[in-house]
């Protein structure tokens, strides 16, 4: 008789655990280092995440997507309408269920984007059947094409309510990217109000405006400030429309939402979970029945590199992951060229197919909300709700999402956590793989198409306040790799380090390895070796090796006893010096026999990689 899974329990003859034998086992571990400390961590809103949660028994699925796939999104932003129309007719062709259209001067043109004229709508919607069950999203700027959009359709003989368009009006976000608006708030939302009961009126089911987070994200801000931001913006155009004669239950069907999904998973998570419940207590506080949201979401822009873009791929799942389990209804994913130039048809098959892999293999879509219950997400869904929830009363306390712009209080307090995480970047605590960490010197370039970027649409107006920047966290990594590539083409080498390993292996091999990725994160070729039997030899090594610096590698002990003597003789031999590791005691002989700086885990790395550079220039 085959026994059963319930005769066979897991673990059965064991006690079962406690919370209270973990922590006392962990202390153990710790040997008086503070728990909090060593173990818990911060999110950049300051939230806590502990080590350890146990199951959140008495938790219910979020409403949202109910295990059904979500849209796959594909960009189509190539600025020739006729091209950008084949890239279209392709995706839909090979997996695509929706396509994202972006105009030069939109939020998420990053680069290049469609012209918003009827002579290009009329081009790159050729031939794509609208009532077919496609998707399509807007993502435009200021000059928004929808009234065209509109009327192509009419044209082409298709019921408005026929076809399934995101209009993505979004002017408080457009404003907020950029700083300026055509018009002030009190005429713009009579304008916008217009329009969408316009739209309605002839039979579009919408949504038509889009509370997008993206500016915030882009900007560097944290989950929390991204989700108030979002929930002020909504709020602002559900006021509109209610103040336009537009029934409060219609006009919050009008509205859709859009993030950015990174690849802190979990965050993801929490973040696309919060927003449904945020939302639904604006719904309750209406007087209305909370109903889900569509909500979009698109990879995050600030988290792709130029340098091992390869590695964009990985980061683009995690994201597609964690906004997926999230409950998103669309996801867009970014090409993992985009920061290099306009991607080719390989780059958007592998947006397309990382979708495709994680619906139809990994069946990620068939459990609704497969987050509920699980302790760690719950708990920090809780948390960014209480956050955000904060940071939205204090915009509406502000007036509002475009007073609070106007009051620069949105843009303080995005700036402050960018300086943060700019901090950890530099100091590698936030980990930019193949950028920052583990780079590739000799890496393969990319191909991307050679098409010029599109420069947005000039401003209407002048800024009427401070735009919310956009940035790549990579970017001051990139160019000290940038200015190592100029230096190898105008010269025929690169800036180079030589590695002064003492010792045996087993002494340098640890520091002599982080002493190459660091320099070479900032394009600072290492030459290593396998040691050294004197320092005769090491310095005869170091003069062969054209190399200007030297950088001392091996154990404390090592140090001890060789350190100061070994540099020395390297600069009397005319070299730079610098030492991988803590100096502790050491540092006033080894800064008086020449060492230069100290390079270790934590230090300020763009700081020490600049100063290098200057050292090899001076």
């Amino acid at each position: 008789m085959t026994a059963s899974a319930d005769d066979l329990p897991l673990a059965a003859e064991f006690p079962a655990a406690t919370r209270e034998e973990w922590r006392r086992l962990v202390e153990g571990v710790l040997k008086g280092a503070a728990f909090d400390a060593k173990l818990v961590a911060k999110t950049y809103d300051g939230l806590a995440i502990e080590p350890l949660y146990g199951r959140k028994v008495d938790a219910r699925p979020i409403a949202g997507r109910s295990g059904t796939a979500w849209w796959i999104m594909q960009r189509v932003d190539h600025p020739d309408a006729a091209v950008a129309n084949a890239e279209a007719l392709h995706d839909l062709e090979n997996g695509a269920t929706a396509l994202a259209f972006v105009f030069a001067g939109g939020i998420g043109a990053y680069g290049y984007g469609l012209a918003a004229d009827e002579g290009t709508l009329t081009r790159a919607f050729a031939g794509i059947h609208l009532d077919a069950g496609i998707a399509l999203d807007l993502d435009a700027g200021a000059c928004h094409p929808g009234k065209e959009l509109a009327a192509l359709v009419r044209r082409s003989g298709i019921a408005a309510a026929a076809t399934n368009i995101r209009f993505g009006y979004d002017p408080i976000g457009t404003a907020a990217a950029s700083g300026a608006s055509p018009l002030p708030w009190g005429d713009l939302a009579g304008a916008f109000s217009t329009t969408i009961g316009d739209l309605a009126a002839q039979g579009f089911r919408g949504p038509f405006a889009c509370a997008d987070g993206r500016p915030i994200h882009n900007a560097g801000g944290s989950e929390a400030q991204e989700l108030a931001y979002a929930l002020a913006v909504a709020v602002q155009y559900l006021r509109a429309l209610d103040a336009h004669a537009i029934a409060l239950d219609a006009a919050r069907a009008m509205i859709y939402f859009r993030l950015a999904a990174d690849a802190d998973q979990f965050l993801t998570m929490a973040k696309f979970r919060a927003l449904r419940t945020l939302w639904a207590r604006v719904e309750d506080a209406s007087g209305l029945a909370p109903a889900p949201s569509f909500v979009a979401a698109e990879t995050a822009w600030r988290m792709m590199t130029r340098r091992d873009p390869y590695v964009n791929m990985l980061r683009a799942t995690i994201a597609v992951v964690g906004a997926g389990l999230g409950g998103a209804d669309a996801i867009t994913v970014l090409p993992f060229t985009l920061a290099l130039g306009l991607p080719d048809r390989f780059a958007r098959r592998i947006a397309r197919n990382t979708q495709l892999v994680l619906l139809e293999e990994s069946n990620l879509a068939k459990v609704a909300d497969p987050a509920a219950g699980a302790g760690g997400i719950e708990d920090l869904t809780d948390k960014l709700c209480r956050a955000a929830w904060a940071a939205f009363q204090e915009i509406e306390a502000a007036g509002g999402a475009w007073a609070a712009l106007q009051q620069g209080l949105i843009q303080s307090k995005v700036a402050a956590v960018r300086g943060a995480r700019e901090a950890a970047v530099g100091r590698r605590k936030d980990e930019l793989t193949g950028t920052s960490d583990f780079p590739d010197l000799a890496e393969a370039p990319v191909a991307v198409l050679e098409v010029a970027p599109v420069a947005p649409p000039p401003l209407a107006t002048a800024p009427v306040f401070e735009p919310l920047p956009r940035i790549r966290l990579a970017e001051p990594f990139e160019a000290l790799r940038d200015a190592s590539d100029q230096t190898l083409a105008q010269s025929g080498t690169r800036p180079k380090v030589f590695l002064a390993n003492l010792g045996m292996p087993t002494d340098f091999t640890a520091r002599s390895t982080f002493a190459k990725n660091f320099f070479e994160a900032g394009g600072i070729e290492a030459v290593g070796n396998d040691g050294f039997e004197s320092h005769d030899a090491l310095v005869a090594a170091f003069r062969a090796s054209g190399a200007r610096l030297a950088c001392l590698c091996s154990s404390d002990a090592v140090y001890a006893r060789e350190a100061i003597a070994t540099a020395q003789a390297l600069r009397d031999a005319g070299a730079v010096l610098l030492l991988a590791g803590r100096p502790g005691t050491l540092e006033a002989a080894l800064t008086q026999a020449g060492v230069r700086s100290f390079v270790f885990a934590g230090c300020d790395a763009l700081a020490a990689l600049r100063t290098t550079h200057g050292l090899i220039a001076s």
